[in-house]
């Protein structure tokens, strides 16, 4: 009795490690409100109808691919054109499926599907960098599924916000995007080879962007990793 006790003792329930998870979870949930009411009202604001837009959200669940979808609706792109954008600029969750494979690999076949769609760059922050032994998928439920929501939630006002209120892109809520961004690399920039990273893929981001070269965010992309990597052999070699 008295070692049962003890363990339950030690052991987080499943609702208070899914509520860790959540409340883990809040800031940057609130740090994407800004984010969320743009892509929601430029979902209607490109024509899309109240459930389309919610649609986005609900499915895609991306805010960066949000945006570039809905801005090629409204110039007319083709529908091959949005998914291959839409891939690249979504490409680098399969990086986050990767690194993190190996904390939830052993899990069920539902585990692994419900933490997949919920990977974002967020939760990815939170739990990416946990050892397999601190990773608790309960944990990243709450985390993962409390973001899901909030965003659908957020969304689902910017979408009535932008049918009565005109023009809400031109209102400078665009920088949430970066601020968001920042925020979760920021406080990841521990080691040499994450800073070169992180360093090249500024530059390089800066330069494309001076010069208007055309998909600079995947120049920079690819420039960040490979600086990454370069520095992190060189380390490797020093040893």
């Amino acid at each position: 009795m008295s070692t049962i006790s003890l363990n339950s003792i030690a052991t987080p329930s499943r609702s208070r490690l899914f509520l860790q998870g959540t409340v883990a979870m809040l800031p940057l949930s609130i740090a994407v409100i800004p984010w969320g009411l743009l892509a929601g009202s430029y979902a209607v604001e490109s024509g899309l109808t109240i459930i389309e837009s919610q649609a986005l959200s609900a499915i895609l669940f991306a805010g960066s691919a949000q945006l570039v979808a809905t801005g090629m609706i409204k110039a007319g792109a083709s529908l091959t054109t949005m998914l291959l954008a839409t891939f690249f600029i979504t490409s680098r969750h399969f990086l986050y499926s990767v690194s993190m494979r190996s904390k939830v690999s052993p899990l069920p076949l539902r585990w692994r599907l419900a933490l997949g769609y919920l990977l974002t760059d967020e939760l990815f922050a939170l739990c990416g960098q946990q050892s397999d032994k601190q990773f608790d998928r309960w944990y990243a439920l709450g985390a993962g599924l409390s973001f899901y929501l909030f965003w659908n939630i957020v969304t689902f006002i910017g979408i009535l916000a932008g049918s009565y209120i005109p023009s809400m892109n031109e209102l400078g809520l665009e920088f949430a995007v970066a601020a968001t961004f920042i925020a979760i690399v920021i406080p990841n920039v521990k080691t040499s080879p994450v800073l070169a990273a992180v360093f090249a893929s500024l530059v390089i981001a800066v330069t494309c962007s001076y010069f208007a070269i055309e998909s600079g965010l995947m120049i920079a992309s690819v420039g960040g990793m490979v600086a990454g990597y370069l520095v992190e052999s060189f380390k490797g070699a020093k040893r």
